[in-house]
């Protein structure tokens, strides 16, 4: 790995990729710490030293301690990603959009427009939202310092702007990272969202107990490597592709394969999930925390320990994890491409046959990817069964959702830095011999 950074820096395009990335990242936690117009800054950082809990840490992991400061970011990427998966999803449901992602590059950048302009929509509802809880005092529960100077229609008319305004320059952000740096830009942005957070945990830990601390760590390492094994992991289907006379010309007669992931839907399943367990939390901090549905909500679905909660955690991961890798791989698709380039599963008649035969695998390798999912989501709330600690569950670092977008990046960018060392640098049949283009 260090090895690979320094040869990467020596090739002066990639240098200015990675240097230019790092730029961008410079100015998206400038913009996260930079607070919104009319934010008292000393009352927030006093109310979050003196509130935790479940819906607050989730809300700093997932915009990177933004979200309740009310900083100019303060929405971070996640509107995007929201968006993203959104149309994503509809995209198999409309006819209109499957036509225009098969329409190519033209199509692509049509689809994008819309999550552009669906971005904006989620990124007006949310801030609307953060902004009424804070007007409202509600956005730390046992803190009563007002954190707005004003809670006037306009101070908080510009404050939504701002947020807004904020989330659009993020998607921008990401855009120039993709075009113009290393990697997929929301990919890194929310990795930085992500980290930005970390040491603060890690700190935490420390002060609680520094053996506890070097036992997480130790077991964060073998947990990063088994996350990194599960991520790799694939199921190999052989391809025949016969040969083929195009003109006088043979083409064909190759054998390759087709890799399936045992973790075919990502981080998304997770990411859904807890934006659905957010969402009472959400409305119990709107109604006030008083009456019988508030209580119940209490009860149930915010304490991370109760069974109904689990359940209903485990559930949402294994359905949501089944339903994406139903809609994102389409085992007909796949199955009449191979069959106009000629190509076969050997064993398997080409057509409905292969069709079946992937969908078999793919429910086969979704099982364990759920169970997978489910296991690593469940962590914190498992260490927080064994110690009965408070504080580990809601400071633990090492969580599903972090593990899975440090690692799942980390790899993706690390590709990407390889592959276009690869185009630069290749050796030829004689060993020392080299090739520079």
């Amino acid at each position: 790995m260090p090895t690979m950074l320094i040869r990467a820096f020596r090739v002066p395009d990639l240098r200015k990729k990675m240097l230019f990335t790092l730029a961008m990242i410079t100015l998206f936690r400038f913009g996260q710490i930079l607070p919104a117009p009319g934010v008292n800054v000393v009352a927030v950082r006093e109310c979050l030293n003196t509130t935790r809990g479940g819906l607050i840490d989730m809300l700093q992991l997932f915009s990177g301690g933004a979200m309740l400061k009310l900083s100019v970011f303060a929405l971070g990427i996640m509107p995007y990603v929201t968006a993203g998966i959104v149309v994503q999803l509809l995209t198999v449901m409309i006819p209109r959009l499957e036509t225009l992602r098969k329409e190519g590059r033209q199509g692509q950048a049509r689809i994008t427009q819309y999550t552009r302009y669906l971005t904006v929509a989620l990124a007006v509802l949310n801030a609307a939202t953060v902004v009424s809880l804070a007007r409202a005092g509600r956005i730390f529960p046992g803190c009563d310092r007002q954190i707005l100077h004003d809670r006037s229609p306009m101070t908080i008319a510009v404050i939504v702007v701002t947020l807004v305004a904020g989330t659009c320059v993020i998607m921008w952000l990401g855009e120039l990272i993709t075009d113009r740096g290393i990697g997929n830009g929301m990919s890194i942005l929310i990795f930085t969202q992500v980290i930005a957070v970390f040491p603060a945990y890690m700190s935490n830990i420390f002060l609680l107990s520094p053996f506890a601390l070097a036992t997480m760590l130790v077991a964060g390492v073998f947990l990063v490597a088994s996350v990194i094994f599960m991520e790799q992991a694939q199921r190999r289907i052989p391809v025949q592709y016969a040969k083929r006379l195009v003109g006088r010309r043979m083409y064909g007669g190759t054998s390759t394969y087709l890799p399936l992931k045992v973790n075919q839907a990502g981080i998304v399943p997770v990411i859904f999930t807890s934006s659905l367990l957010l969402l009472p939390q959400l409305a119990m901090q709107l109604m006030g925390g008083t009456g019988p549905v508030a209580a119940w909500i209490a009860r149930y679905l915010v304490s991370g320990d109760h069974p109904v909660y689990v359940t209903t955690y485990l559930v949402l991961i294994v359905a949501f994890t089944y339903f994406y890798v139903s809609i994102t791989f389409d085992p007909a698709e796949v199955a009449d491409t191979m069959k106009r380039f000629g190509g076969f599963v050997p064993g398997i008649r080409p057509g409905r046959p292969t069709a079946e035969y992937l969908r078999f695998v793919l429910s086969r390798l979704t099982a364990p990817g759920a169970a997978y999912l489910g296991t690593l989501s469940l962590i914190p709330i498992i260490a927080f069964m064994l110690l009965r600690d408070p504080a580990t569950q809601q400071n633990f670092p090492f969580g599903g959702t972090a593990v899975l977008i440090m690692v799942g990046v980390g790899l993706d960018t690390v590709k990407q830095i390889e592959a276009q060392l690869e185009q630069r640098d290749y050796r030829g049949f004689l060993r020392g011999s080299s090739t520079r283009i």
